[in-house]
């Protein structure tokens, strides 16, 4: 859900992510991964951007994620092999605040082998950044912040009045989805409309997206999706880890609520053995 409302900002408005990410203002169309020779590794969380001189990178992560700076590697490579007279710039742009290690990470190591790449952390960036253009209005509520609904209602109100009138809707809802990672349900609903996602194609995209996954409800079962999506990375990073899991553990994990999933995903970082993965549901569930 997330990262199809980050890839619709980024090539519907990529001028201004052009003047944000390169500094300058130049015109950059849409680039299918399929046109790097490889399939793609996660085409659902990738974005790519080029003009005549520059292509753009750009990977939105809401979390800590181990294969990222390998994913950088193999998509610099694809990239250079494709067009190697162009200037090649690579963002990781981390959208929920945490303290791991991983979203410090600017480079990946390897034998003889070292390639390194930007990195944002959204909540460490001033709101300001965001407010001057459009397509970035939504990620401000993401920003460095004190009072948070405030921020919603200031970003609403300029949305509102934007002369961008096409896009309201649709920044609206990208608003709307974004606020959920940073504010309370009730929050947002009390300050943005909830009919601004039926006038909207990007809530209509994400209700699409459901359906054709045999889902019934619209945006309330893309939201089960994305639990289980996360549901999903969480196990496949756990079994990495610690090794396969036993079944009941593995209940207990398909339990978890989104939350405790998020929270999940960034401690078993630092877990060693299957009993630090015991003790974190023990911790998580008293």
């Amino acid at each position: 859900m997330f990262d199809s409302v980050c890839k619709f900002l980024a090539e519907t408005f990529s001028a201004d992510f052009a003047s944000w990410l390169l500094g300058r203002e130049i015109s950059l169309t849409a680039l299918s991964p399929s046109e790097l020779s490889l399939e793609p590794i996660r085409a659902d969380a990738l974005i790519l951007l080029q003009s005549e001189e520059t292509l753009l990178h750009i990977e939105f992560q809401t979390q800590p994620n181990p294969d990222i700076p390998f994913r950088m590697l193999d998509y610099w490579v694809r990239s250079y092999r494709r067009s190697p007279e162009k200037s090649i710039r690579q963002v990781v742009i981390y959208l929920r605040q945490s303290q791991s290690e991983r979203v410090f990470q600017t480079q990946f190591e390897g034998p003889n082998t070292v390639h390194t790449f930007e990195v944002i952390r959204l909540w460490e960036q001033p709101i300001e950044a965001f407010l001057s253009s459009p397509g970035l209005l939504p990620l401000a509520i993401l920003s460095r912040v004190e009072d948070r609904e405030l921020a919603l209602q200031k970003i609403a109100h300029q949305i509102r009045t934007s002369a961008d009138t096409e896009n309201q809707s649709e920044l609206l809802a990208s608003t709307f989805i974004l606020s959920g990672l940073v504010l309370e349900e009730a929050v947002v609903q009390r300050v943005l409309r909830m009919d601004i996602l039926e006038e909207s194609t990007t809530y209509q995209l994400i209700k699409r997206q459901g359906l054709e996954q045999g889902l019934e409800q619209g945006l309330e079962q893309g939201l089960e999706q994305g639990l289980e999506q996360e549901r999903s990375l969480v196990v496949r990073q756990l079994t990495r880890k610690i090794g396969q899991l036993p079944d009941d553990v593995k209940q207990q994990v398909n339990r978890l609520s989104f939350a405790q999933l998020e929270r999940l995903g960034e401690a078993l970082l630092d877990f060693s053995s299957l009993s630090d993965l015991i003790n974190f549901l023990r911790d998580i569930s008293a």
